[in-house]
């Protein structure tokens, strides 16, 4: 029986962290499921789909992408985990702060369904200062991002964020 796990998130867009961490948790799990976040409370600069094709292509070169899938989440997250017989949910931290989030987060997700467990797996230190956000931010201001995300979404960011600029 092989052993599957589900790494959620917005991924918006998908940072050299996230990949780490994939590939971390792909020594602990036969499959990770990178299940991109449908979040309606947010207002991502790339829509779903978008961060779905950044991800397949950021991932395409990928020695382990056998034993990735990509998918949208969309509703619960522990119904989703069980809907793919899968038992644990991956979850990255980089300081304390995430794991406040997280813990709730873990212990909500508990209550909701006990069978379903939450792996937290520490960001590299390569990592640690990376975020989504952060990333973004530094593209809107005008700087390189290269070697902090895979090129293919340096080079998204860059047309996205110069096109918002100019508006």
């Amino acid at each position: 029986m092989s052993s599957v796990a589900v790494y959620p998130g917005s991924f918006d867009p998908i940072t050299n962290g996230h990949i780490d961490l994939l590939e971390r948790a792909l020594k602990m799990f036969d499959t990770v499921i990178i299940a991109i976040a449908v979040n309606v409370g947010k207002e991502p600069l790339f829509s779903a789909n978008e961060r779905y094709e950044m991800i397949k292509e950021s991932l395409s070169d990928h020695p382990l992408r056998d034993r990735v899938k990509v998918e949208l989440l969309n509703g619960l997250l522990v119904d989703y985990v069980q809907s793919l017989n899968a038992t644990t949910i991956v979850r990255g931290l980089r300081a304390v702060s995430d794991f406040e989030y997280e813990f709730q987060m873990a212990l909500m997700n508990r209550k909701l369904n006990p069978e379903i467990e939450t792996a937290f797996i520490m960001t590299g230190m390569r990592w640690i200062y990376i975020s989504s956000r952060i990333i973004k931010e530094v593209v809107r201001s005008g700087g390189d991002v290269a070697g902090l995300v895979p090129d293919g979404v340096a080079k998204k960011l860059t047309e996205r964020l110069s096109l918002k600029k100019s508006l």
